[in-house]
């Protein structure tokens, strides 16, 4: 065992003792049944939910157990629908046909012969009367109360086309649970990185029947394939952050390695390649590693982008960052403005004669005292480019696509802003995305993690969505900055970039993150001296926590409620 996988599996072990308590305190007991029996009989709307489940020499006792999750559902306007792709066991199918027997709602189709996974759920589906349908794996569990969080929410919202919950992983005896996923909510860039939403999924079935069901040709991706789909065609996406599924973990599943399967990531990539052709976005699908994947849009129009940079002497800082984008940019349509304010060092204006002829290059003075935002502001009235990029001097590029990989993103109308991966010096990670509500404010997950860690499920190395990322190296579009109002001159030092997006979020846009924009970050030393104003800093803070008061209390919906709200390394809240 390699040392890193020894360290992962101490970290692991440590979260799933953690997670054991977590369980304890949050979850219902099953000697709570009939009190959840009684609360589902309360509901006004109670639509037929059909589980489908697809066999095929289904070990028995597994089987068995994922019949009796759904037998157990404290919600019980449920029907269960089995295809059997003509199963080599006896057995098997005796168990089927012994619990059709036993319980009227369940149905049970034999097929002649096994039509893989696609074919089977569709042979499955095909028996469902339910107005939504439930996909379960024949391996797998659900909680008993799985059925009653669903109907609960939709009792709140019946308009919901599609809702997923929160999983777990269970030993191959079923005996133990561990690796808990706390999802995100709706987040459609990380559902093109990786299908994040997998268990539990619960969809319309006349949206199901719209799509045309499972496609055959994506087995081992048939539900992602589903996923992609059925989310073009519906905004009503509900997210139950709770544990609803248990998905085994055995030597032929997914569940213990990615590797297991690896046609499937063939099929995934199939699968977004013609979702990016049915959203009319060109581009191309690469797969990165198992089961991740990278959305590389083409660049439509190479627009100017205007490389925004504040500094106040420090000129080895600016010299560095200077250099490093002159040399590593392969983008080739940028300009850099430089705004200098009250610098008073000698050197510094030597080096501004020194780049003064190059014709990206503008340097521009701001003689009022600092302020982060009105500064920006200020630099943006300057420039006419359409995209906009703030980069702190402390910064130096470390990868040639740098600003290509912003500029795909930005160019998308849906998307707002666009953030980096940043290291410091020894390459441990400075950012990877900011958590809006930690310790109060905003705070930067992964941390002092290195670049290696992959994190809580691999977040910091893929593409995904956020409601916040730093303005150390920041990329808008002029329309948006100009549509919210720039930054708010109410944060001189901190909090202005989280403000700016949180702006940017609540008119509708995206904030998207790319760990494929590589930059280190020399932290804390781009901004005049009311960073170190305690004052300022606290006056700051207030001002934040009084304008964006309901996302603090709310949570950020791209983190998740059951996660730690006091540190920056994704923690169970317990």
């Amino acid at each position: 065992m390699s040392w890193w996988s020894q360290e992962s599996s101490i970290i692991s072990a440590l979260y799933n003792n953690t997670y054991n308590l977590w369980i304890s305190k949050n979850e219902p007991r099953t000697d709570e049944l009939d009190k959840y029996k009684a609360l589902s009989a309360k509901f006004s709307y109670k639509p037929k939910i059909s589980i489908i489940i697809p066999t095929y020499d289904t070990k028995e006792e597994w089987l068995k157990e994922a019949i009796e999750s759904v037998r157990n559902q404290c919600y019980e306007n449920w029907e269960l629908c089995i295809a059997d792709g003509n199963s080599s066991t006896e057995s098997a199918k005796n168990l089927i046909k012994e619990y059709a027997t036993k319980d009227n709602r369940i149905k049970i189709k034999f097929l002649c012969a096994n039509n893989g996974i696609a074919g089977n759920s569709n042979e499955a589906l095909s028996l469902a009367e339910g107005e939504f349908i439930a996909l379960l794996d024949h391996d797998d569990i659900l909680s008993f109360f799985a059925l009653y969080e669903v109907v609960k929410l939709l009792n709140i919202d019946r308009n919901y086309d599609f809702i997923y919950s929160d999983e777990d992983k269970i030993s191959s005896d079923g005996l133990r649970r561990f690796q808990p996923f706390f999802k995100p909510d709706w987040s459609p860039d990380t559902l093109r990185s990786c299908n994040y939403i997998t268990h539990l999924s619960v969809i319309r079935k006349s949206l199901i029947d719209k799509v045309g069901g499972f496609r055959e040709g994506y087995d081992g991706s048939q539900d992602y394939d589903l996923i992609l789909r059925i989310t073009e065609k519906t905004t009503k996406i509900g997210h139950i952050p709770k544990i609803l599924y248990h998905w085994r973990s055995h030597d032929d599943s997914t569940a213990r390695s990615r590797g297991v399967k690896l046609y499937a990531y063939e099929a995934a990539r199939k699968a977004l390649s013609d979702h990016l052709k049915r959203c009319n976005k060109n581009g191309k699908v690469a797969i990165m590693r198992e089961g991740f994947y990278r959305v590389k849009y083409d660049i439509i129009a190479p627009l100017k982008v205007s490389i925004i940079i504040p500094t106040k002497d420090k000129v080895n800082l600016l010299r560095r960052c200077i250099t490093s984008i002159l040399k590593k940019t392969d983008y080739l349509n940028y300009e850099i403005l430089i705004i200098d304010n009250h610098s008073r060092e000698a050197r510094t204006f030597a080096y501004y004669d020194e780049i003064k002829d190059n014709s990206r290059i503008n340097i521009l003075h701001y003689d009022k005292p600092f302020n982060f935002s009105e500064i920006n502001n200020f630099a943006v009235s300057q420039s006419n480019s359409e995209y906009i990029l703030f980069l702190n001097n402390d910064t130096e590029v470390i990868a040639d696509e740098w600003l290509t990989a912003m500029v795909e993103h930005i160019q998308r109308k849906e998307v707002g802003a666009v953030g980096v991966l940043l290291y410091y010096p020894n390459k441990m990670i400075q950012h990877a995305g900011v958590i809006v509500g930690i310790g109060g404010r905003a705070g930067h997950p992964y941390k002092l993690h290195y670049s290696w860690n992959p994190g809580h499920f691999f977040r910091p190395a893929i593409i995904q969505n956020l409601s916040a990322i730093t303005g150390a190296c920041l990329m808008t579009r002029r329309d948006v900055f100009r549509e919210i109002g720039g930054f708010d001159q109410i944060f001189p030092n901190i909090l202005g970039d989280i403000d700016l997006c949180l702006k940017i979020r609540k008119l509708g846009y995206l904030i998207v993150y790319t760990p494929y924009a590589e930059l280190y970050h020399y932290e804390n030393m781009s901004g005049g001296s009311s960073n170190g104003n305690v004052a300022a800093l606290s006056k700051a803070v207030t001002n934040f926590q009084n304008k964006w008061k309901n996302i603090l209390d709310e949570g950020d919906p791209y983190y998740n409620p059951n996660l730690t709200r006091t540190k920056e390394d994704f923690s169970l809240r317990v």
